[in-house]
């Protein structure tokens, strides 16, 4: 079998050595046995490797053909498969990590028909399983890939062709099932083209149907195959398609709302999408804790300067401290966690660079972590927040919310009994709050 000693060239385990420490293949702020608030930092951030990015992306992009050139991608079929799959499990004892996170065509031998899908993803099953097993490596959720094959040129459940449809809800099948079997602790729907290009060939309502039956379909089959995690969606608003259908963490709610799926459902929100919907990651994560839908996240971050999904490490140490805080503050995640969905840049084609982007991203939301425990134990931007809203627990608050009429409200204030004076929202004070423990 292949020998992965000869890619990672000596790279030993990747251990804490401190905030002084100059070690790049050393941890300076990740110590996963720390208790901060009163939890683990491993079990704070549950961090995951993703297959994808990590050992499938050869580093090609629309210009250019791939330039890191792994030994595993010379291979073909199951062989390549199988020694992928190694590589992969070298990778996560070395960085000590808890999860990894896959799609189905991420970890099988390459498919061109349904039937060969089928055997190919099969027979990959048991040797994850067994390396699985082997070093105690946890998969944080699965999902299925139904967006690369040409198949799914125009979507996969909102295809206009009944037959992508099946072959979509084929995979889907099959991926939960794997990911029930693997012991995954969430399964993730991200809809890659469900979508459109142009309205000029697209019935937006009977996309939606068919999206809400497939969707319905796989929370159906999960409770039949006794899956207790939550199916995820993963929110985008565009790229690849123009405009897709779960665009951010509120559309998904409105959209399962209508459903009547919220006791299944959650999101897995990602950075990056949540810059090129136009928001804050803060601001996805305090919806889906405000709505009750807060499942995991996909750690990564998007240049500024391109308007796509570029993927890179989350490295800004005040975007992921205002994260952390909601988080944290929300009591963290459930069956979730930190999937590090970011690959290298295509100039990084070492086997160490790998192990330089997981350990700096983990080392940063470790920092965020500390940063914003520092914050809610100092507790002033706490008690500057509950004073702000401290009147609604009052009698008038009570009042407005659970009694009054328009009408009596109304006649309230006109009797001259409310007469409210402006004060200030302190936004300058709390960002400095904030950068004093960043």
């Amino acid at each position: 079998m292949f020998d992965i000693t000869d890619f990672f060239d000596g790279i030993g385990k990747i251990t804490y050595e401190g905030p002084a420490s100059d070690n790049p293949l050393a941890y300076r702020f990740y110590d996963k046995d720390r208790v901060v608030l009163g939890k683990r930092m491993e079990d704070h951030l549950r961090p995951s490797v993703c297959y994808w990015h990590t050992f499938c992306w050869d580093g090609f992009d629309v210009f250019g053909a791939g330039t890191f050139n792994r030994p595993w991608q010379q291979l073909e079929g199951q062989a390549m498969a199988e020694a992928k799959l190694e590589i992969a499990f070298g990778f996560f004892e070395r960085l000590g990590w808890p999860y990894f996170a896959f799609h189905d065509v991420d970890v099988m031998a390459p498919a061109e028909t349904m039937v060969e899908h089928t055997e190919n993803f099969a027979r990959i099953l048991d040797p994850i399983a067994a390396q699985m097993q082997r070093t105690g490596v946890k998969l944080l959720w699965g999902t299925a890939n139904v967006f690369s094959h040409p198949r799914y040129m125009s979507g996969a459940a909102t295809n206009p062709d009944p037959e992508v449809f099946a072959c979509a809800a084929m995979q889907i099948k099959q991926a939960l099932e794997a990911t029930h079997r693997l012991g995954g602790e969430n399964y993730v729907l991200w809809g890659g083209r469900e979508g459109y290009d142009t309205l000029l060939n697209t019935d937006t309502g009977r996309e939606l149907e068919q999206l809400g039956r497939m969707l319905a379909l796989a929370v159906e089959h999960k409770h039949k195959i006794g899956f207790k995690g939550p199916l995820l969606i993963e929110p985008k608003p565009h790229e690849p398609t123009k405009h897709q259908y779960d665009r951010d963490t509120q559309t998904v709610y409105g959209f399962l709302k209508r459903l009547d799926l919220l006791e299944d459902v959650k999101v897995n929100i990602e950075t990056n999408h949540a810059t090129l919907a136009g928001n804050a990651m803060d601001h996805e994560i305090a919806m889906a804790f405000a709505h009750g839908i807060f499942g995991s996240v996909d750690a990564n971050r998007g240049d500024p300067q391109n308007g796509w999904d570029t993927d890179q490490f989350w490295m800004d140490p005040l975007d992921i401290t205002r994260s952390m805080l909601h988080i944290v503050k929300h009591g963290g995640f459930d069956t979730g966690g930190f999937n590090f969905d970011s690959k290298v840049r295509r100039q990084s084609i070492d086997a160490a660079d790998l192990f330089h982007g997981h350990i700096g991203g983990v080392d940063a939301l470790a920092r965020g972590l500390l940063s914003a425990a520092a914050i809610l134990e100092e507790g002033s931007y706490e008690r500057f927040l509950n004073d702000r809203y401290a009147d609604w627990e009052g009698e008038l608050g009570k009042w407005l919310l659970q009694e009054a009429s328009l009408e009596e409200i109304a006649s309230r204030v006109e009797a001259g009994g409310i007469d409210p004076k402006p004060r200030s929202g302190r936004q300058e004070w709390l960002e400095n709050v904030l950068n004093r423990f960043v």
